[in-house]
């Protein structure tokens, strides 16, 4: 007999797109929804989004809206994949060989950079912050942000090993996906927090990242 936990459960809602555009007024129609969700999001908050908001903001009927999406989180996890897609776009031009293997310094300064940049991407993306918020704050949603976690993790896996093969795998990937959650912390942090220091959050978070790729790189034989 299911306990009550099992029954009372609720189901997790569709997060498929229905349709993709591809004629030109389809694929507007798509991009306005994405984009007034993103404005809407960031006015009114996750809880407060709905359906009906974007509707009328977006000048559309119901049915016009539930074509491509069939609820507000199908529609919230779309532009999570869009923030992630672009954000791991990103690590990918900075997880190479030469940049694991680079002299502390540079990798430090690297690192601080690829940082900066993120935070920069993510603040120009139309409701970049709550997106995120809504990534971590909504449990139909943390796929996206596991599916990204653990993309760019064996991004950085991948350029360690072609740097260093000699190096225990398993050291690497428990490095890989340490560096990347706490960055993901540090970034949620600064977001949250706006009146942090973030030169100086930043910049510690690469130091210690740094000593952790010196410790490991002692390890190759």
């Amino acid at each position: 007999m299911p306990s009550s936990l099992t029954t009372n459960r609720p189901n997790p809602p569709d997060l498929d797109t229905k349709t993709l555009p591809r004629q030109g007024r389809a694929q507007e129609t798509f991009e306005r929804i994405l984009s007034i969700t993103a404005e809407l999001l960031a006015e009114v908050g996750i809880e407060r989004l709905s359906t009906n908001l974007i509707c009328e903001r977006a000048g559309l009927t119901p049915p016009a809206l539930y074509r491509y999406f069939p609820n507000k989180y199908a529609v919230l996890h779309a532009l999570g994949e869009r923030l992630m897609g672009a954000q791991n776009a990103l690590l990918a031009d900075w997880a190479t060989p030469a940049t694991v293997a680079a002299p502390p310094a540079e990798f430090h300064q690297r690192l601080q950079r690829l940082f900066i940049d993120t935070i920069a991407l993510t603040d120009a993306f139309a409701g970049g912050a709550w997106i995120m918020r809504a990534l971590r704050a909504v449990p139909a949603l943390h796929e996206v942000r596991v599916a990204s976690h653990r993309h760019v993790s064996q991004l950085i896996e991948q350029a360690f090993v072609d740097a260093y093969p000699s190096v225990d795998p398993k050291q690497i990937q428990t490095f890989a996906r340490l560096a990347v959650e706490m960055g993901y912390a540090v970034q949620e942090m600064l977001t949250d927090e706006p009146d942090l220091d973030a030169q100086a959050v930043v910049q510690r978070y690469a130091a210690m990242i740094t000593r952790e790729v010196v410790d490991l790189r002692s390890t190759a034989r």
